[in-house]
Order: C-alpha cells, then sequence, then structure tokens
C-alpha cells in the first residue's frame, strides 16, 4: 500500500503513512491563475493498492476537484485499487429532494468520484450514514467521538456529563459517556427548512455543578452550539466544553461560542484550524488495515 496525502490533508496523510510504516507518495499541485487545479504524482503507483488522503472542508468544490484529479492519475498511471480516505465528506447532508426542484448533491459526489476511478470510500462522522449506502462502491463512516472523549479524559475532565444538541446527534453523547463514565442527554432542536432558523427547547437535564462537554459531528456557523451551550449554563452547568469531529467553524462561529462562557472547543485535524487537537491518524490508520 502507498498513500498519497493531498493538499488538503498534507500533515494527517503523512501522519497515516507514518503510523502504517508505508511510503507517502509526493504530490505536485497548484491553482492556476483562473482558478483551475493541477495535480501530478512524483512516486509511481504501478500495481500498488493506493490510499488518498484528502478532505473536502472548505473551499468544498475546489478539494473535490482535486481529489478527483488525484485518484484519475493514480488510476492512469497503475493504482490497482484505489481508496479515498475522506475526513470530512462534503456534500453528505442532502440524500433526497426536500423541497421541489433540488438535486441529490450526495449521489453526483459519488458519482464523479467512482467517474474518477475510486473503488471506495473511508470517511469519519458522516452526518447521515445512510447516505453511503447508495454509493456505487464499497463507503463506511468510522467514529472519532472516542477519540474526542478520551482528550478530555486525559486531561482530567472525567466523569463529565456528554450533551447532544439533538436527538437525532444522541447516540454521539452515548459513545463519549462509555469513554467519560459520566451521564448523557440531549436537547431538542428544530431547523426551519426553508430559512435554516434554529429553535431549541430547553429539557429537564441533571447538569447542576457538573461539568457538560456538548458533543457534535459538525459546527458551522456554531448557532447550534452557542444556543446549547447557553442552556446549560442556564440549567446551573459549572464548567462547559464543545467537543465536535468537523471544525469547520465559519466566520466569528468560534467567538460565538466562546462568548456565552465554553470553556474550550476541542476538534480533530478532519478540518485542520486552530481547534484541531486531535489526531484522526491512529483511527484511519487502523482502518485501512482491515
Amino acid at each position: 500500500m502507498k498513500i498519497i496525502p493531498g493538499p488538503a490533508s498534507k500533515q494527517l496523510g503523512e501522519e497515516v503513512a507514518e503510523l502504517l510504516g508505508v511510503e507517502a507518495v509526493t504530490l505536485v499541485f497548484k491553482t492556476y491563475p483562473d482558478g483551475e487545479s493541477y495535480v501530478r504524482l512524483e512516486g509511481t503507483v504501478q500495481n500498488e493498492e493506493v490510499a488518498i488522503v484528502q478532505t473536502t472542508s472548505p473551499p468544498q468544490d475546489t478539494r473535490l476537484i482535486q481529489l478527483a484529479l488525484i485518484a484519475d492519475a493514480a488510476k492512469r498511471h497503475g493504482a490497482e485499487r484505489i481508496t479515498v480516505v475522506v475526513p470530512y465528506l462534503a456534500y453528505a447532508r442532502q440524500d433526497k429532494v426536500f423541497l421541489q426542484g433540488e438535486a441529490i448533491s450526495t449521489g453526483v459526489v459519488a458519482r464523479m468520484l467512482r467517474a474518477a476511478g475510486v473503488d471506495s470510500l473511508i470517511t469519519v462522522n458522516v452526518h447521515q450514514e445512510k447516505v453511503l449506502a447508495k454509493f456505487p462502491f464499497p463507503a463506511k463512516t468510522v467514529s472519532a467521538i472516542p477519540l474526542l472523549a478520551e482528550y478530555f479524559k486525559q486531561k482530567g475532565v472525567d466523569k463529565a456529563f456528554a450533551l447532544a444538541p439533538d436527538d437525532g446527534a444522541l447516540w454521539l453523547a452515548e459513545e463519549a459517556k462509555k469513554v467519560l463514565g459520566g451521564g448523557c442527554g440531549c436537547l431538542e432542536k428544530h431547523r426551519d427548512l426553508h430559512t435554516g432558523q434554529i429553535t431549541m427547547e430547553k429539557k429537564t437535564l441533571d447538569v447542576g455543578g457538573k461539568t457538560v462537554i456538548i458533543f457534535d459531528d459538525v459546527i458551522s456557523t456554531g448557532g447550534t452550539i452557542a444556543l446549547a451551550a447557553k442552556i446549560m449554563r442556564e440549567l446551573g452547568a459549572g464548567k462547559v466544553y464543545v467537543a465536535c469531529v468537523h471544525p469547520l467553524l465559519i466566520g466569528d462561529a468560534e467567538k460565538r461560542i466562546l462568548e456565552v462562557g465554553v470553556e474550550e472547543i476541542v476538534g480533530t485535524d478532519s478540518v485542520p484550524s486552530r481547534v484541531s487537537k486531535v489526531s484522526l491518524a491512529p483511527l484511519l490508520s487502523r482502518e485501512l488495515t482491515r
């Protein structure tokens, strides 16, 4: 096996290669003045099983095209099998038509990757696991929640209450609870399909005086998490932390969250950022050897 670290996940890809004890193929890439992407493999992949590590966080379109170009280059130069390791999978939220006239973005991405020569895909905490069942090649998601929970446990933040911002994400809190050993629960969230406006109902949760860690898969604008943290403070929580797999943190999201009294925001390097304190390399290297 050989690893090709993509432009968006160069450090992570190199860490995965190091853990596996395999070669990291050097990739030359650039952006032309008109915005088009260029990639070229410097190492050989002839008759090799190849894993391309490339996240597709913003700018999503550029990183998706880079991923497809890398896969095409590997296939054209003799790679026997291509697995794409996409820590953050863009366009994975829409697997059906909600409003008349919409596209199904997940299907478009899947078909594009298949056309580029991809044989299988590994992603991390995709928003809806069921979307992967419709891919035209084997696709699976793995969870980084235990890694995030372990980060806090190692810091001495043990027996914390794990909170999910809504019932759909309750399983994240339940997964964290297995590591932290505290309680868990969720809030009730509603989103307007047309405006995107979020409302959240305050539920009676036994968090008085306790340390609370809010777990979520993605933090984008931070509105949901900030509201959840505010509710925790109103319910008497001691300290409130935030943990997420994909810290997109668009605009002033980080500031918005910290302003409501959150002690720390912790994310993984699925999306390289200031808060990306947990590496996915151990998790991804294990998956590639299964």
